[in-house]
């Protein structure tokens, strides 16, 4: 069912009310001296005119809300008994009136149910993925009527097929669900489907079926999946293009800047010195292409001189080895910080005579993303939109870097401390740190809880206190 289907549905239930329902159409309610051109053809009973009363009006809105939820069986009853007692008064009139409409609901209401799926409770799956990632959609028939419908966006699945994603999906999503269908139709067939039913067959103590329509209006409908689930992948990657539009007017650029490159130094007293890099492209940030660095000719805590580094290195990359790794080089640098470090990465730049426009994250006193700084140190100003985008791409960079500092900061910690302890090897090493999980733990622990550590002695975990305790 297509854009114009739904449409064209809508567009016919709407005509019917309008016909077999007398509720009033008209704009201007208050204030008539007279009815309507539609209270004298019999489509409207003038509730502006008082002609109707509130409760008699009231019932004719319920019967419509009654008829778009799909519970025609109680309205269709309700409109036998009307028939009825119209008829024992000899309204003939009305009555031919309440059974043309009751006519006219049957016949709509066949209308809305699912054709040909006269089974009950059954799930369609449908699936689309670009490049980026996948987004699966699901309908939701019951009492043969589709009843609500549910998409889910997932991530990095470059290496899998669309059948392993279908079978992933069904085994996490129907996990100790509380309302099992009786089918599940999907497009393709999946390799484990027998063990896949069995299994929800018994959860739900039931028979559970996997299908593949081949035909008809089953297949159809898993079309239809597909289809719904490939126009919300669309309009999502619809915004993020926007984003990526006003990234280019906000910044000044000649081209679409899709792929942004972030870069944030960490170091603690000069010691460790890291740096994090994370990649936006077309708008999302992708933390599957996080990369780390150790800063290999900076010896002193120089910030700008380990942007430098890095940012050349990177480019190297790129430059001898543009389909590995990193990949092309970035349209744009986002550099952590203001106008010494986007000069630090231009001197990169220039050095490795590429053109790539760099722009400084600047902070304010509460370290939180202030603006984007130019290379004039010209502030430019941000919609609320590419400010909380920005900010988030900054802090995840920052993350990336301190994260891998922390690394580095224990695995020293933990070399320099008990690898210089006599008496302890590589393997008393691993079961104390198995045991505690840290050094920090260790100094924590008493000595008879070292001493509770395989090949750990009660006068060697005395040892091990005073030495870390130094």
């Amino acid at each position: 069912m297509d854009h114009m289907q739904i449409l064209g549905s809508a567009k016919e239930m709407l005509d019917f009310i309008k016909q077999r329902f007398k509720i009033r159409q008209c704009r201007n309610y208050l204030g008539r001296t007279r009815p309507c051109l539609n209270y004298h053809i019999k489509r409207c009973d003038a509730p502006c005119m008082g002609y109707i009363s509130k409760e008699e009006y009231a019932k004719q809105i319920e019967e419509i809300i009654h008829l778009l939820e799909g519970k025609t069986g109680d309205l269709i009853r309700d409109l036998d008994g009307q028939i009825k007692e119209a008829a024992s008064k000899l309204e003939f009139e009305k009555a031919a009136y309440l059974r043309d409409k009751k006519i006219a609901i049957e016949r709509i209401s066949e209308k809305q149910k699912v054709s040909n799926l006269s089974e009950n409770n059954i799930d369609v799956i449908g699936l689309a993925r670009n490049e980026y990632e996948a987004c699966i959609e699901i309908f939701f028939v019951r009492g043969s009527k589709m009843i609500r419908r549910e998409h889910y966006f997932f991530e990095n699945l470059e290496e899998m097929s669309e059948q392993e994603l279908i079978s992933g999906f069904i085994k996490q999503y129907y996990m100790n669900h509380p309302d099992l269908p009786n089918k599940i139709m999907i497009k393709e067939e999946i390799e484990d489907k027998d063990v896949i039913e069995e299994w929800l067959s018994s959860q739900a103590g039931r028979k559970v079926i996997i299908k593949v329509p081949q035909k008809g209006e089953k297949l159809r409908f898993v079309e239809m999946a597909q289809m719904n689930s490939s126009v919300t992948l669309e309009n999502k990657y619809k915004d993020k293009n926007k984003v990526v539009m006003e990234l280019k007017e906000v910044l000044k650029l000649e081209n679409l800047p899709r792929k942004i490159e972030c870069y944030d130094i960490s170091n603690l007293s000069g010691t460790n010195m890291v740096a994090g890099m994370c990649v936006m492209q077309d708008g999302i940030i992708k933390k599957n292409l996080s990369r780390r660095f150790k800063i290999k000719t900076v010896l002193s805590q120089d910030d700008p001189k380990c942007m430098e580094e890095v940012i050349e290195r990177r480019i190297k990359h790129s430059l001898e080895k543009e389909d590995k790794g990193f990949g092309k080089l970035p349209d744009v640098i986002f550099v952590d910080g203001g106008i010494t470090q986007i000069r630090a990465a231009k001197e990169a730049t220039n050095r490795c005579n590429v053109n790539i426009p760099i722009f400084g994250m600047v902070k304010n006193d509460k370290h939180r993303t202030r603006a984007l700084m130019d290379e004039n140190r010209k502030e430019l100003e941000l919609s609320e939109e590419l400010m909380n985008l920005i900010t988030h791409f900054q802090d995840c960079v920052h993350d990336t870097a301190i994260s891998y500092h922390k690394k580095l900061r224990d695995a020293e910690v933990q070399k320099s401390q008990l690898d210089e302890i006599k008496g302890i090897g590589e393997v008393k090493k691993l079961e104390l740190l198995k045991k505690f999980g840290s050094v920090q733990k260790i100094k924590e622990a008493s000595i008879e809880e070292i001493s509770s550590v395989k090949g750990i002695t009660i006068g060697l975990a005395e040892k091990i206190k005073e030495e870390l305790s130094k």
